[in-house]
C-alpha cells in the first residue's frame, strides 16, 4: 500500500479522507478548490500560513498498533492530536466507528474523549503532588467515579504495569521507566478503546527504552486496543507495529507494514530514509518460511521472530524448526539451509544496487 492509499473506511476504527491542518491565516478555498495536494500547498504557503497535516488519507484498524514516523517537523505529532481529537483538523473528514469527529457537539466529544480515547506523553505529564496511585486514578475521579471502584480500578492497574509497592511513592522517587509506567497505567484506567502514544519513550536511557517497548507488546498482547503510536525511531517502529506511516511535510510518503517499505519504498526519499536499516532487524521467520506441515519437529519458533533473533538457533541447533503463530498453531518449517539463505539475502539487500521484492 502506498501513499495515503486507505483500506475499507467501512471497516476502520479511525478513518480520515482529505485531512488538513494549516496553523496562519486560511481560506478554506485555499484547499478546497485546489486541483491536488501540491496545488493547495502552494496557495497556502501564499498566505505565510503553513500546513502540518496535508491532505491525509488513512484507515486504521480496530486493534492494530499504528506507528507514524519521520523527521522533527514532518507532522507526525500534529497529525495524532488531530486524530485525537485534541486540536481541530482545518478541512476534511475524520471518523471514529463511523462517528462524525470534526462536527460533533462539544459535549460528545468531551464524553468520547473521556470514555473512549487514552493518551501517553513523552514527558509522563505526572502530577508532583499525587503519589502512583493518585496518578493513576485522576482519570476516573475526573469522570465522578466514586472513590472505592477507582481506588480498585487504579490497583489493578498498577499490578498490571508492574509497580505494585509503589503505590504511596511521588513520581520524584521513581525512575524515568517506572514514571512512564505510572502515566500507561494512568491512561488505562478508564480502559479507552484508541490509545494515543506521543514518543513516549524516546526521553528514556537505550536499555530502560528497549524494556518499555517490550512492555508495551506484552500489553498489547493481552488488552488489544487499536494504539496509535509516534517515533521517530525506524527500528522501534518495526519492533511494535503492524503497519507504519512516513510523513514528510504532512504528508504520508508511504503507509504498510515495515518489510515492505523497506523492500519496496515508494519513492526516493523513502528509499534515502530506510538506506541503512539493517533487514535482519525486520525481516521476520514468518516472511520466509513456505507453509505445511511440520511432522516430527519437536524445536518451534515463532513467526514474529526477526531474521537477526532466529538466527542465534544457528548457534545451537541444526534444526529444523517448527515455525508458529501468535496461537501456538504450526504454519510451516524451517529449515538451517533455509535460514542462512535468508540471512544472506538480507545482507545482498542492504545495497543501492537491492531488489524491489524480498524473495
Amino acid at each position: 500500500m502506498l501513499a495515503n492509499a486507505p483500506l475499507d473506511a467501512s471497516t476502520a476504527k479511525i478513518s480520515c479522507r482529505g485531512l488538513w491542518k494549516i496553523f496562519g491565516p486560511l481560506d478554506a478555498s485555499h484547499v478546497t478548490e485546489a486541483r491536488s495536494v501540491d496545488a493547495a500547498l502552494q496557495r497556502i504557503a501564499e498566505t505565510d500560513a503553513i500546513a502540518g497535516v496535508a491532505g491525509v488519507d488513512l484507515d486504521i484498524r480496530e486493534g492494530e498498533v499504528f506507528t507514524l514516523m519521520g523527521l522533527s517537523g514532518s507532522g507526525k505529532s500534529t497529525l495524532l492530536r488531530c486524530l485525537a481529537g485534541l486540536i481541530e483538523p482545518s478541512v476534511g473528514t475524520l471518523e471514529y466507528d463511523g462517528q462524525d469527529l470534526i462536527h460533533m457537539g462539544r459535549g460528545a466529544l468531551r464524553t468520547l474523549r473521556r470514555n473512549k480515547t487514552s493518551m501517553v506523553f513523552q514527558n509522563f505529564a505526572l502530577l508532583p503532588n499525587r503519589t502512583v496511585l493518585g496518578n493513576i486514578e485522576l482519570p476516573l475521579e475526573i469522570q465522578g467515579l466514586d472513590k472505592a471502584r477507582r481506588r480498585a480500578r487504579a490497583l489493578e492497574m498498577i499490578e498490571l504495569v508492574g509497580l505494585a509497592g509503589r503505590e504511596s511513592h511521588y513520581p520524584s522517587e521513581l525512575s524515568g521507566g517506572q514514571q512512564q509506567r505510572v502515566g500507561i497505567a494512568r491512561s488505562l484506567t478508564t480502559d479507552p478503546e484508541l490509545w494515543f502514544l506521543d514518543e513516549p519513550f524516546s526521553a528514556l536511557d537505550p536499555l530502560i527504552r528497549r524494556q518499555m517497548q517490550d512492555e508495551l507488546l506484552r500489553l498489547q498482547a493481552q488488552l488489544r486496543k487499536t494504539v496509535v503510536f509516534v517515533t521517530h525511531d525506524f527500528d522501534e517502529a518495526v519492533k511494535i507495529s503492524d503497519r507504519i506511516a512516513i510523513m514528510r511535510n504532512g504528508r504520508i510518503e508511504q503507509c504498510d507494514t515495515a518489510i515492505n517499505i523497506i523492500a519496496n519504498p515508494a519513492n526516493d526519499y523513502i528509499r534515502e530514509f530506510v538506506s541503512d536499516v539493517d533487514w535482519t532487524r525486520v525481516v521476520t521467520v514468518g516472511d520466509v518460511t513456505a507453509p505445511g506441515p511440520a511432522e516430527g519437529v519437536a524445536t518451534t519458533i515463532p513467526a514474529g521472530t526477526t531474521l537477526r533473533d532466529a538466527a542465534r538457533n544457528l548457534l545451537d541447533s541444526n534444526g529444523p524448526w517448527a515455525v508458529t503463530d501468535d496461537a501456538g498453531r504450526t504454519t510451516g518449517v524451517l529449515t538451517r539451509q533455509a535460514l542462512s539463505g535468508a540471512l544472506e539475502r538480507s545482507v545482498a539487500q542492504q545495497t543501492p544496487e537491492r531488489g524491489r521484492a524480498y524473495a
